[in-house]
């Protein structure tokens, strides 16, 4: 499952007592003070060193079970994803929370729900699956209000002529990859740096000491944006669309290989909340499609985008990877629409969990949408700062685009040696006589400038693009 900042865990004997309870207070406290003398946080085999070098010697497993009982007690903090995760002291999270206040504005019923959400678990109400919150939409809706949507159709539209679906995001495709693989995995307790996250997408070089799941992760995101992006005239809300990219972003990270791109026949649970999703799998696909129709219903791209992230991470209808489907399925009207996308760069973690556990626990949108609206008001800033810089595509390339993609591929993966006879040929047969020559030049010129940055865009991986490049040295 999702792994959040802080995780709930209960340990129980074949009788059904609480573990806890066993322990004493004094076993825990050496843990405690050392987790406390590393405010940054300390991994499990820094503390093992730390606490042997204080006379503690403890097995992993039973520190383990040591450090749940700490964090179900809010007296530490776990954060990250396997070999990743760390240990941190309380301090930590005010730290992050007062970082996070300075950075978004909330309005002041975000407020309230990050007050709610912050507090012990023990002390919020527990909660199943309300279908009538998602019943209930349009009459409580929209999520967006007509001022919001605007100020987001006015800062997000770099193209006021029509253009084919999925312009704008091809033009910012090389950083659109690097950003949104890396933030979204940031999100999920990936601990890849944006730069680590870039050398991976454009040379594929895995960073150092990092676990294969972690890796495994951003190349599925890259996968699934590229998807998302080449699909643009055919993607929407439905279950092609979905499934498929939870089948890409889910592919050798799940258990059961099976359960890739299917609705989920188990019931699963949220670490950090007291949320129960729906467990009954009929059920589950009956809200699954009533969510797809109702997204597909809705004429704003912008509303569609915030509904999806909201009700996609609130039903959780696959066995993992919830979020990140959400994440992704907000940016399919972006892209159809050639709006800027959202990256989710620069949203800090904290704030974006607890947007996400008021919809979880309270039905409410009104955190989740302050961290939205600002996150895409950050997307906007990076790929859209200068309106002037991206021009106006070229009508004979935007015509031919897909023919492109393919020579360039063709000469690519099976480069015949004479370059410049393969494109004449393969042109004369596919290319009106008018436009021949100018796309003969075009060809050529985007196989002098092909680089690992930008293989992307003829869906080409690292080793192909090395493998050509290693023929025509």
């Amino acid at each position: 499952m999702s792994v959040y900042l802080r995780h709930k865990c209960t340990l129980t004997t074949g009788k059904g007592k609480i573990v806890a309870k066993q322990i004493l207070e004094q076993e825990l406290i050496p843990i405690e003070r050392q987790i406390a003398a590393s405010p940054k946080g300390v991994s499990i085999s820094e503390l093992e060193a730390g606490l042997a070098s204080m006379g503690y010697i403890i097995n992993r497993r039973t520190l383990l079970r040591r450090l749940t009982i700490l964090a179900e007690q809010n007296r530490i903090i776990a954060s990250g994803v396997l070999k990743g995760r760390i240990y941190l002291p309380p301090q930590a999270l005010a730290t992050e929370t007062a970082n996070d206040e300075s950075l978004i504005p909330l309005s002041e019923a975000g407020n309230e729900i990050r007050r709610y959400v912050s507090q012990p678990i023990q002390r919020r109400e527990p909660t199943g699956y309300h279908r009538d919150f998602l019943l209930s939409y349009p009459e409580n809706g929209p999520y967006l209000d007509d001022a919001t949507r605007k100020h987001l159709h006015l800062i997000g539209r770099a193209h006021h002529d029509p253009v084919p679906a999925g312009t704008m995001a091809r033009q910012v495709m090389g950083r659109l990859l690097i950003d949104l693989s890396w933030a979204s995995s940031y999100l999920e307790g990936n601990t890849y740096s944006l730069l680590e996250t870039e050398r991976l997408i454009s040379f594929g070089e895995a960073a150092e000491g990092k676990d294969a799941l972690e890796t495994q992760m951003i190349l599925n995101h890259k996968q699934a944006i590229e998807f998302l992006v080449e699909s643009a005239e055919e993607i929407n809300f439905n279950r092609y669309s979905v499934l498929n990219i939870h089948a890409i972003l889910s592919d050798n990270l799940l258990p059961n290989p099976e359960a890739c791109g299917r609705l989920r026949q188990i019931a699963v649970g949220i670490g950090g909340s007291v949320y129960t999703p729906l467990s009954t799998p009929q059920l589950l696909d009956e809200y699954f499609k009533r969510a797809l129709d109702t997204a597909a219903a809705i004429s704003d791209p912008f509303e569609q985008a915030f509904f999806a992230l909201v009700h996609l991470s609130y039903l959780q209808p696959f066995e993992d990877v919830n979020k990140r489907v959400a994440r992704l399925a907000a940016n399919i009207p972006l892209v159809k629409h050639n709006l800027c996308p959202l990256s989710f760069i620069d949203v800090p973690k904290r704030s974006y969990v607890e947007g996400i556990l008021g919809v979880y626990e309270l039905n409410r949108i009104e955190l989740l949408r302050d961290v939205f609206v600002w996150g895409y008001e950050r997307s906007v800033k990076r790929y859209l700062s200068s309106r002037g810089e991206l021009g106006e595509p070229d009508p004979f390339r935007m015509k031919y685009r897909a023919l492109l993609t393919e020579i360039i591929r063709e000469v690519v993966l099976q480069d015949h040696g004479d370059v410049q006879t393969q494109v004449a040929t393969w042109t004369e047969a596919h290319i009106p006589e008018e436009g021949r020559q100018r796309f003969i030049a075009l060809v050529h010129a985007e196989l002098k400038g092909l680089h690992g940055g930008n293989i992307a865009r003829f869906r080409l991986r690292p080793t192909e693009f090395e493998a050509w490049k290693g023929l025509n040295r």
